[in-house]
């Protein structure tokens, strides 16, 4: 006799995976490698640890204030950009009128399947380095055009965020609107968008984070960030391959201690607002 089965849905990329990976490390994992990471790195070296720690406790203040509080800028800049140009992709996304809507979806689906590092070459090249206003020279500097750059496929999945939140309340609500007589306008920002935010939040948080340990490829565009200045600083001490494991290493822990506590929060709030079916 024939059984009918339950419908089971086909595997989707999971947008979280990376945060969901990065929340679920361990203390003792962590404790391991910067234990044993170390070891193995000043055992082919010939200078000792000790030196090698005391340069980069030298370089340490000047790297974390004039690098990466850098990096954590334009993380914060793209995201502000990203976010306010993902929100505008999105409504176009359930746009009623079909051109707006496929034009939306085009753009997003471009930006959305891009390589982050050819976006901001691009951007490099198609922005002027200065700007000719009434005669007045106004320097246009590469680390605003690394934040457009950045803040670009940001956006197209803030967009897909966006769309996603809006889908998800129940239609009914769409219904009882139309029957009080609010316009879809008025709908949507009175009453949809608000039920969205804490929805939006976890989703938001992890491009943050997915954002954030993307800034060291501004360095490839000579943005003077945590990646570029470290390795000035090593060039300033001689360039010796045993300084390689403790300044780069260094710029990893900086990353975790600043990116750990968001993937955490992330999962935590995923968890508290996820829709009970």
């Amino acid at each position: 006799m024939a059984v009918l089965l339950p419908v089971r849905p086909a595997a989707q990329m999971d947008t979280m995976m990376l945060t969901s990976w990065l929340a679920n490390i361990k203390w003792w994992q962590i404790a391991l490698l910067v234990l044993v990471w170390p070891l193995h790195a000043f055992a082919q070296g010939t200078i000792s640890a000790e030196d090698a720690i005391s340069v980069l406790y030298r370089w340490a203040p000047f790297l974390v204030l004039h690098g990466f509080l850098f990096n954590v800028l334009i993380s914060v800049l793209s995201m502000a950009l990203g976010t306010g140009l993902g929100v505008l992709a999105g409504l176009t996304l359930i746009s009623q009128a079909f051109p707006i809507r496929f034009v939306g979806g085009l753009v997003t689906s471009f930006f959305r399947n891009a390589p982050w590092l050819v976006l901001l070459f691009v951007v490099l090249l198609a922005f002027p380095f200065e700007f000719n206003i009434l005669g007045l020279q106004i320097p246009f500097p590469g680390w605003i055009k690394a934040v457009i750059g950045l803040s670009l496929p940001v956006a197209a999945n803030i967009a897909i965020i966006v769309r996603g939140a809006i889908q998800s309340v129940p239609s009914a609500q769409w219904e009882a609107a139309e029957a009080l007589s609010f316009s879809r306008t008025q709908t949507l920002w009175q009453i949809i968008i608000p039920q969205c935010i804490k929805r939006m939040i976890p989703p938001w948080m992890n491009w943050y984070a997915i954002l954030t340990m993307a800034t060291p490829l501004c360095s490839i565009l000579g943005t003077e960030e945590m990646v570029t200045l470290t390795r000035q600083a090593m060039e300033a001490e001689g360039n010796r391959p045993e300084f390689l494991m403790p300044f780069y290493g260094f710029v990893l822990v900086l990353f975790f201690l600043y990116c750990y506590p968001i993937a955490k929060l992330t999962v935590r709030l995923e968890r508290r607002f996820a829709i009970k079916l």
